[in-house]
């Protein structure tokens, strides 16, 4: 039986969980790196 259009479009649409989890991921690590190393910048010695 075939599936309904909608719920086809539905599911090709989605984004798959695991990328979405990955993206938020780098997304927070990316900003842990570059405030660790702004805050090297700002305590170094001027």
């Amino acid at each position: 039986m075939p599936e309904e259009p909608a719920r086809r479009m539905v599911e090709e649409n989605k984004f798959p969980r695991g990328a979405v989890v990955r993206i938020f991921a780098y997304l927070v690590a990316g900003h842990l790196v570059a405030g660790f190393l702004y805050l090297l910048f700002e305590i170094a010695p001027k």
